[in-house]
């Protein structure tokens, strides 16, 4: 029901722009209550982020049962599998646009990537071995954050037509970082 509210929530927001669309619109919308409506997302600007969300959630699940040891390799691959379908639907395109010209979800969206990496970070701690010190896992998770950024920034620059997994692993290959010494 969360996705589904979150999809009706941005045929709105396209329709009549964030802040012109109230919940109450958006829960009628969806044969919801304004209360129902809070059962799903604590704000409006949530609804934004629902299925992605959902999708981070998943995220999390499999770098924590990705095999193998080397970390940078865990993202890379995950991330790999997950970011073609995180951000190549035509909703995904509209929410940029929405995150772009609204002010607060560019705030709510900050707030969510800094919950997300530090869900990647304390992923990762919870698969190596040995386990990675808070410091290394928060400087991989954010590299891999800024590898994401950028990748974005290009698709978005060539109006979409460039592969985002060529982008993503010339990103990985170009920030890899030669932990093997690391000590803990």
């Amino acid at each position: 029901m969360r996705a589904e509210l979150a999809a009706v929530a941005m045929r709105l927001f396209a329709e009549q722009g964030f802040d012109a669309t109230t919940v109450e619109q958006i829960a009628a919308a969806a044969g919801l209550t304004k209360r129902s409506f809070f059962r799903y997302f604590p704000a409006k600007e949530d609804a934004v982020f629902g299925d992605v969300d959902i999708l981070g959630e998943q995220v999390i699940v499999e770098i924590r049962e990705e095999p193998g040891d080397d970390p940078w390799h865990c993202l890379h691959q995950v991330l790999r599998r997950w970011q073609q379908q995180i951000h190549d639907s035509e909703q995904a395109q509209t929410r940029l646009r929405l995150i772009e010209v609204t002010p607060s979800l560019r705030a709510r969206l900050h707030e969510k990537r800094a919950e997300w990496r530090q869900s990647v970070s304390d992923a990762l701690r919870a698969r190596s071995d040995p386990p990675l010190d808070a410091f290394t896992a928060d400087l991989l998770t954010n590299a891999a954050a800024a590898a994401l950024d950028t990748v974005t920034q290009e698709w978005a620059r060539t109006g979409g037509t460039a592969k985002r997994d060529v982008l993503l692993d010339r990103a990985f290959a170009l920030l890899r970082p030669d932990i093997a010494g690391v000590a803990n």
